[in-house]
């Protein structure tokens, strides 16, 4: 079975957007080191234009194969004429107002997100699958994520997109490891305790 991990930034106070889902004030904090980690660890996390414009076209993938993300998230790309931003992996976008893919490499999950997402885990393969965001999705499939990757970004919002939009529910993970950066991120592992 295959792994459903959320691989989030979020700033200190557990937001991983401003009220709109904008986190570009967490893109200052990505620095030399913090990027030889993502190359390193999780090269696929870096999108296609990334790659293009750090010339990094032949990182391999290293954790994931495959991304899903909602809509809204995916509209960033959108917006921004990328309509596969991560084309090295397949690409899921769960949408309930997109009537077709904008891009052949893009599926489109209109309904029963949970029965796909389950199906896309019980597929044989090395690497997993990432949950790129946003809230939403989190908190509808947030009884499938298997491990949650949380970049801390040494912000404070005050508000925000919160990183699951869903009802409450205490849900226990435990605690993997943690890596310090000297600019004040924390990456967080915890797998679900099962």
């Amino acid at each position: 079975m295959r792994k459903l991990t959320y691989f989030i930034a979020c700033s200190i106070d557990g937001f991983i957007g401003d009220p709109q889902g904008d986190a570009e004030t967490m893109m200052a904090f990505v620095n030399e080191e913090f990027l030889a980690f993502l190359k390193e660890e999780y090269p696929e996390t870096i999108s296609a234009e990334g790659r293009r414009i750090l010339g990094l076209h032949d990182l391999v993938n290293q954790r994931f194969d495959t991304v899903v993300q909602g809509r809204a998230s995916y509209q960033l790309a959108l917006d921004m004429g990328l309509p596969s931003p991560y084309g090295h992996m397949r690409e899921f976008v769960a949408s309930r107002t997109l009537t077709e893919a904008p891009d052949p490499n893009v599926e489109l999950i209109s309904e029963d997100l949970v029965g796909r997402v389950r199906a896309l885990k019980a597929e044989e393969s090395g690497l997993g699958i990432w949950l790129c965001g946003g809230s939403r999705l989190a908190g509808e499939l947030i009884d499938e994520i298997d491990e949650l990757v949380i970049k801390t970004y040494p912000l404070v919002y005050g508000s925000g997109m919160p990183m699951f939009g869903s009802g409450f529910a205490a849900d226990e993970f435990t605690l993997e490891k943690v890596r310090a950066f000297e600019n004040g991120v924390l990456v967080r592992t915890y797998s679900r305790k099962r």
